[in-house]
């Protein structure tokens, strides 16, 4: 290992105990010392979980140790209602300017030391954080003490007595919005922009746009859909755990007026343009986070004929959510090894087939972060970029340079391992195949049910077998299944057990698991709370090959799913299934999910 001059303690400390490496510590000391950072002041600590992923509780766990803060286990302490309601109290009571510096700096006044009882003790997630004694002075008491705790376990507490503020529906609670009416024309005339103007200057719509983007973030919503109704209505709704549900109507408005609105605050789009689609796109800064928001916009028709609707859908990109440890994505049984196997070759195709929303970018991009490294150009060609990737080179398709130019000029680029977002035509996949079969590592997606028939879909395309055959490293399928409520979901009642035994468990598999069934609660929505996913991992073994190498006008789809069976292949059934032993989903979402082998 080249030696380092580490002037922090800390950081040697988290390079012993294998927190992080050596090359994060040199980058992450680089920027501790570097001028920007004389402007922020930010600790180590702090530089390595903001700007390098850290594990946050692992590093300041370690920094509480190292200055002497004490821990406090809330498992270990009382965190009633009563408890709940003095620290509430003290809450309150601060000035709002210090209430935001102290949701910012994590931390909250906690309970009186039973040692001393003029002193209180602060618990904080960072207990370095320069903003505490500004806080904890506020508090108005003689003495406190500030304490470290699992930044995840503060979270749930702050929640309870701190919720983060909407401002934006604070003010629309506070204006009263008043609407025009669109008048009684007919036919098809020119929307009057006059009245679209009174209407927007008059309503507090600008509030609840930007109040709804807040709130989506939050809630973790991936998609916001703004939908005209018939009778100057607009249904406002969130796609959450991939059901739409109404988040707000707004009635008595015109919903061109709406759509003016959301269009004003987007970028690239025309507020005047109404026949045609367009996209756009977001950025704002919610909860101290650079988020982006990808928005499509398309005419629409209703009863209504004289007014000119428009559907609009705005997709939440909030890179938190990106996953960069495979490990993570919850790869079941062989599917994990398969995996794993087929990303470790030099060459090849990894390819990730499903419907729209099934996950497949996100395993693809944990994958990609596996095998990123600074000895290797990756390129990536995606229509549009959703997430930046770091470490790769995201090329930009836009008017001048398309998707099959990017496609073409990519092999003179001389990439070693290359994301495709996308096979959707002959000469995308021709490309990805010349990769593959010229020492590249290629990762891309397919629009297919289930990993047999994807090979069958290439082959319609009019790729050549033998292409198909050595090229393919892993066809693998991917599903969404909501997950349980760990709060309130309920083990099966004995007449619901036979029900399990005909869709294919044993006996002994229903004597030995507990299988759960949806309730619903205040903290999910009807009884499930996110999403795990279920994978079907074709990995092609010598047999598979050969399969596809006989294939004479119809590749035998049958035939390779009985043979990746033989090989240790689970399909998306037996891979939900699996997620019902363990007691994270339920029968109905298994069913919703998948299809019996060879429907």
């Amino acid at each position: 290992m080249p030696e380092i001059d580490i002037t922090d303690k800390i950081g040697y400390t988290l390079l012993k105990k294998g927190i992080i490496d050596f090359e994060t510590l040199e980058k992450s000391l680089k920027l501790k010392d570097s001028e920007e950072n004389k402007k922020n002041r930010k600790n180590l600590g702090q530089i390595l979980v903001s700007e390098f992923g850290a594990d946050h509780d692992a590093v300041f766990r370690e920094v509480a140790n190292l200055y002497a803060f004490r821990e406090i286990y809330l498992a270990d302490e009382k965190t009633d209602d009563g408890r709940v309601g003095f620290i509430k109290k003290l809450v309150d009571a601060l000035p709002e300017q210090q209430r935001d510096m102290m949701v910012q700096s994590k931390m909250l006044p906690f309970k009186y030391d039973e040692r001393q009882a003029d002193k209180l003790i602060i618990i904080a997630a960072d207990p370095t954080d320069r903003n505490l004694p500004i806080v904890a002075r506020s508090f108005n008491v003689k003495k406190y003490e500030i304490c470290y705790v699992r930044l995840k376990d503060l979270q749930g507490l702050m929640e309870k007595v701190a919720p983060a503020q909407n401002e934006f529906l604070k003010l629309l609670q506070q204006d009263e919005a008043i609407s025009v009416d669109d008048g009684s024309g007919s036919g098809d005339e020119a929307v009057d922009e006059q009245a679209l103007e009174a209407e927007i200057s008059k309503s507090a719509l600008v509030n609840l746009f930007e109040g709804c983007l807040v709130e989506a973030v939050r809630r973790g919503v991936s998609d916001v859909h703004v939908l005209p109704k018939e009778g100057n209505k607009t249904d406002f709704m969130f796609r959450v755990d991939g059901n739409l549900q109404v988040w707000h109507c707004q009635e008595s408005t015109m919903p061109e007026a709406v759509m003016a609105v959301v269009k004003d605050r987007t970028k690239n789009v025309d507020r005047f343009e109404r026949e045609m689609s367009q996209d756009g796109f977001i950025q704002r800064v919610i909860d101290g986070h650079q988020l982006r928001f990808r928005v499509s916009i398309m005419p629409i028709v209703t009863t209504e004929f004289k007014n000119k609707f428009e559907s609009c859908v705005i997709r939440v990109l909030d890179d938190r959510k990106v996953i960069t440890d495979l490990e993570k994505l919850g790869l079941q049984g062989p599917a994990r090894n398969f995996f794993y196997k087929a990303i470790s070759k030099p060459q090849g195709i990894v390819i990730l087939t499903g419907p729209t929303g099934s996950g497949k970018s996100t395993t693809l991009i944990a994958a990609l972060y596996q095998v990123i490294d600074p000895t290797v150009n990756v390129l990536t060609i995606e229509e549009p970029v959703e997430y930046i990737i770091k470490g790769a080179r995201q090329l930009k398709i836009g008017p001048k340079m398309g998707f099959e130019q990017a496609i073409r000029g990519i092999l003179r680029h001389d990439p070693d391992i290359v994301l495709v977002g996308e096979m959707r035509d002959k000469i995308t996949a021709e490309t990805a195949i010349k990769l593959a079969n010229t020492g590249h590592l290629v990762f891309s997606t397919l629009h297919t049910n289930d990993a047999p028939s994807a090979v069958a879909r290439l082959y319609k395309m009019g790729i050549e077998p033998f292409l198909i055959a050595y090229a393919i490293n892993i066809i693998v399928a991917q599903r969404l299944v909501r997950t349980l409520c760990k709060v309130c979901k309920e083990p099966i009642e004995e007449s619901e057990k036979a029900d399990m035994v005909k869709f294919g468990f044993s006996e002994e598999d229903v004597k030995t698991h507990t299988f759960y069934r949806a309730v619903g609660c205040e903290k999910c929505n009807g009884g499930y709370k996110g999403r795990a996913a279920i994978h079907e991992a074709l990995y092609f073994t010598k047999e598979i090959r050969t399969i596809i190498l006989n294939a004479g006008e119809k590749v035998d789809e049958n035939a390779i799913r009985e043979q990746a069976s033989k090989d240790g292949m689970w399909t998306l059934r037996r891979s939900g299934m699996e997620r019902m032993k363990e007691g994270s989903t339920t029968l109905e979402e298994v069913v919703a999910t998948t299809t019996e082998e060879g429907d």
